[in-house]
């Protein structure tokens, strides 16, 4: 009996993990494997279905520690585990969760505790009614050399997946170590983002209001399911140290849905989904993300910004030439459709542009003017009327990577200077796919979906 129960203790010991793919604020509805209610006997699992969570695209994570060692930046060949659907085994293993995200086919990641698969038909595995099991041994599925690679980092809980100029010179953590508080008034929100407390805030229900607040440093501000911020803004004057995740805000009069301005730095943007219309004119609505005015160290990813005739600009006016030296803008992963133009428009700065998907765009896409740099790198420009234009304002700014996109019934680039050789500095290629599968693995990521 005691030899029994040391092997059950040595199978379910755990340590501190955390992966590339992990969100900063677990999900609300977030729920934790219960091994030992699933457990089949003591070499294979069931692997609980109710406990899946999309984590965009065709991968899946299971929040929880399965118990035995998994992969690390130290040894990305450690983990064991062996995953079976219907008892035909999936892999291979330890694979790039970008890889698991855009191509599936059962590829999985035992990733610093966690668990990232895919169906090998890459449907939902909550939904396809097959069972799936684990063990821990000698697997028989290899890693086809040169094929996929392991993650090039392991994030700590408050930095995970930001990656891009948001971790440039600083990181960006937001409220992490502050209280947690639930608020679902204006008033209750406003007390929580205008505090000078570090702090993480779960919005819950519909807020209503005119106007934008306030937002202090070192905040997390996280939607939970189902809650909108509707008339209301949320502006980053001069802060830093800000996160904005799962967060629905409509129709904000006058001021864009969010703005990052006035110095504010290292602010991170993510599964937000901002709108207005386009029945009001130009001027009613403003835009939906806006950075300017010598903010810097900016990330936007995985957001829907739809309905809305500006929805990005980086760089407020030809006459800031205060931001030369700032505006280091990361956008990637985000879904622009409905929308004129601004897919961004940006002046000034030094911006990366990857993964995007631009859908109908009545103007152009991509905007480079005062002497802007930015860089692309697979985005794909649908049903553009100019996908990347430098010549409207007073001048033009400079593009490299233009030949990595692709551009399906779109009229052609406006560009009027030299190709530039620019490349951001930080690693990203981990989180790269391939430009013909970002509408399928952006449409189904993006947006508040946390």
């Amino acid at each position: 009996m005691s030899l029994l129960l040391l092997l059950v203790l040595f199978t379910f010991s755990k340590c501190k993990k955390d992966s590339d793919a992990a969100k900063i604020d677990a999900p609300t509805n977030q729920i934790v494997t219960d091994l030992s209610a699933v457990q089949s006997s003591t070499t294979e699992k069931i692997l609980s279905l109710s406990n899946v969570a999309s984590d965009g695209g065709f991968a899946y994570k299971v929040y929880s520690d399965l118990g035995a060692t998994s992969d690390s930046e130290n040894n990305s060949s450690a983990s064991t585990l062996r995953i079976f659907e219907n008892g035909k085994e999936l892999g291979p293993g330890h694979a790039l969760h970008a890889d698991i995200r855009a191509k599936g086919k059962g590829l999985f990641s035992h990733w610093a505790g966690n668990l990232y698969f895919s169906s090998s038909d890459n449907t939902d595995p909550r939904k396809n009614g097959r069972k799936y099991t684990y063990t821990f041994g000698s697997a028989s599925v290899e890693v086809p050399p040169n094929t996929v690679t392991p993650p090039t980092t392991t994030p700590s809980e408050s930095t995970s997946k930001i990656i891009g100029y948001a971790m440039v010179d600083g990181t960006t953590t937001g409220g992490a170590g502050g209280q947690t508080l639930v608020v679902s008034t204006l008033s209750a929100l406003k007390s929580a983002v205008e505090s000078n407390s570090p702090l993480i805030i779960q919005v819950s229900g519909k807020i209503t209001g005119t106007g934008f607040l306030n937002v202090k440093s070192n905040k997390t501000i996280l939607g939970q399911k189902g809650s909108s911020l509707e008339g209301v803004g949320l502006l980053m004057y001069g802060t830093n140290n800000v996160i904005i995740r799962n967060m629905t805000i409509r129709n904000v009069v006058t001021y864009s849905n969010i703005v990052i301005k006035e110095g504010a730095h290292h602010v991170w943007v993510d599964h937000c989904d901002l709108s207005s219309d386009r029945n009001h004119g130009w001027d009613y609505y403003d835009g939906l993300l806006d950075v300017g005015r010598r903010a810097d160290y900016v990330t936007l990813s995985w957001n829907r910004l739809h309905d809305n005739h500006i929805p990005m600009l980086i760089g407020f006016g030809d006459q800031n030439t205060d931001d030369i030296g700032h505006l280091r803008v990361t956008v990637y992963k985000n879904y622009f459709y409905n929308v004129s133009e601004r897919q961004p428009g940006t002046r000034f700065g030094y911006m990366h542009v990857f993964n995007n998907y631009m859908s109908n765009g009545s103007g152009y896409g991509v905007g480079a003017t005062m002497g802007a740099t930015v860089r692309t790198d697979n985005n794909y420009f649908e049903n553009q009327a100019i996908p990347i234009f430098t010549e409207y304002n007073a001048k033009p700014g400079y593009i490299s990577g233009a030949t990595t996109n692709i551009y399906k019934n779109s009229g052609n680039n406006r560009i009027s200077t030299a190709a530039s050789t620019w490349v951001p500095a930080y690693d990203y290629k981990s989180e790269l796919i391939a430009a013909e599968l970002v509408p399928a693995v952006v449409v189904a990521g993006s947006g508040a979906i946390l």
